[in-house]
């Protein structure tokens, strides 16, 4: 098992900043077959933006995406993780928050990423299983 968040996350992660047309930061996902990208402004991490984001908050209201901003419809609760930290705070934070993608933050910088495929890379069967179980569970807003 990998001991820190170090140990699983893909360094340099890419990013966009929040004045950047949303059109642009679906192009960087698609070339790089992410589903979410960090937002930056001058280093700092200020929010993310997921393919999700993109679907609900931009087509699914008929917003023009190259006019509308990633600043606009990323998400607004920033959750994120120190490289040092136990893999399992992350895993825990992973499944409380449901998120699949976890920035990870060393003194204000954005220096990596740690992801569900992470997971499944550097630990066993049972605990990637219980992981996607406890992400993919219907929140109390999606059961009624």
């Amino acid at each position: 098992m990998a001991k820190s968040v170090r140990d699983a996350m893909t360094e340099n992660p890419r990013s966009i900043g929040a004045s950047a047309p949303v059109v642009e930061a679906a192009r960087l996902m698609r070339e790089e077959h992410i589903g979410s990208l960090p937002i930056l402004d001058d280093e700092k991490l200020v929010g993310m933006i997921t393919d999700r984001d993109i679907t609900t908050m931009v087509v699914a209201e008929a917003a023009d995406p190259k006019t509308t901003s990633v600043g606009d419809v990323h998400s607004r609760e920033l959750i994120s993780v120190e490289p040092d930290k136990d893999l399992e705070e992350a895993l825990q934070l992973m499944a409380r928050h449901q998120v699949r993608r976890l920035p990870v933050v060393e003194n204000g910088r954005l220096v990596g990423i740690v992801a569900q495929a992470d997971i499944a890379l550097t630990e066993n069967e049972t605990k990637t299983g219980e992981l996607v179980e406890a992400i993919s569970a219907p929140s109390e807003g999606e059961r009624k």
